[in-house]
């Protein structure tokens, strides 16, 4: 993967395909690798471009105390150096509320939104998952932390189905993971994070999509979301978990795809 500078540390990205800009962010575990059913679906239409979050992947792991808003600040200190000015952008989860803080703070750099599984600000079943999460992180160490992991962010029918390659996955994730600090300041950041007060300031074309069994970002979440931005589209999937991206590909893809091209100049 290609680097670039933004300043105090070096972002990892990739970027294929032409047209308009589109950037695919993603969530807490913050690789860019996550999209990779997507990109072959929308390079046709699209210069995608996504990259690994500062703090995890084959980007900077700096020891700062991160949030959410350095977060956006990253993404837009990464599009200027790609010479984009304005995109579309795909945020899933963490990348969500990324999208969210650019599209209240920076709307001139948005052409369009997609809040994918995601969440307006946190709350007691946010909370509470999350500080589990990180207890096990820093008590039991990352192997304990990504096998605790997917039992919420994939259905129960896929895990079962799908043991030995989960396996070999975590096994992947672990050895290339960020220190423990990093990734749990990574995750008070995200638990931090509340931007409901603005969201109705919110004038970017948005679609909200998320699936049905998400137990990470329940469904109830994007429905707040829905509702307080103006004009959002709501799109519900039957299935997929947390991961629909990656397990209910065609539905997501269509759906998002539909959205984008909607938005798109033709």
């Amino acid at each position: 993967m290609p680097a670039v500078s933004i300043g105090d540390a070096d972002i990892s990205y990739e970027e294929a395909g032409q047209g308009a800009p589109l950037v695919l962010v993603t969530g807490l575990n913050g690789v860019g690798s996550f999209w990779v059913r997507q990109v072959p679906a929308f390079l046709r239409d699209f210069r995608v471009v996504t990259h690994d979050h500062r703090g995890t992947g084959k980007s900077t792991h700096s020891r700062i105390t991160y949030s959410v808003d350095q977060m956006a600040d990253d993404t837009l200190r990464l599009m200027d150096r790609l010479g984009i000015e304005r995109a579309h952008f795909v945020g899933h989860s963490t990348g969500g509320a990324i999208g969210q803080t650019i599209a209240q703070d920076h709307p001139e750099r948005l052409a369009s939104l997609v809040l994918s599984a995601t969440w307006a600000g946190h709350d007691p079943y946010f909370r509470r998952l999350f500080e589990m999460r990180k207890a096990i992180l820093l008590t039991s160490g990352v192997e304990a932390y990504l096998q605790s992991s997917i039992l919420v962010l994939a259905p129960p029918a896929w895990i079962s189905a799908n043991d030995a390659a989960i396996a070999t996955l975590q096994r992947q994730q672990a050895a290339e993971a960020a220190p423990v600090d990093v990734m749990a300041s990574r995750i008070d950041a995200i638990v931090a994070f509340d931007r409901r007060a603005k969201l109705s300031a919110i004038r970017t074309p948005t679609l909200v999509i998320v699936a049905a069994d998400d137990m990470v970002t329940p469904r109830f979440y994007s429905d707040e979301l829905a509702g307080r931005i103006p004009g959002a589209k709501l799109v519900v999937l039957a299935g997929g978990g947390h991961f629909a991206p990656q397990l209910n590909v065609e539905a997501y893809n269509d759906a998002v795809g539909a959205f984008l091209k909607a938005h798109a100049p033709r």
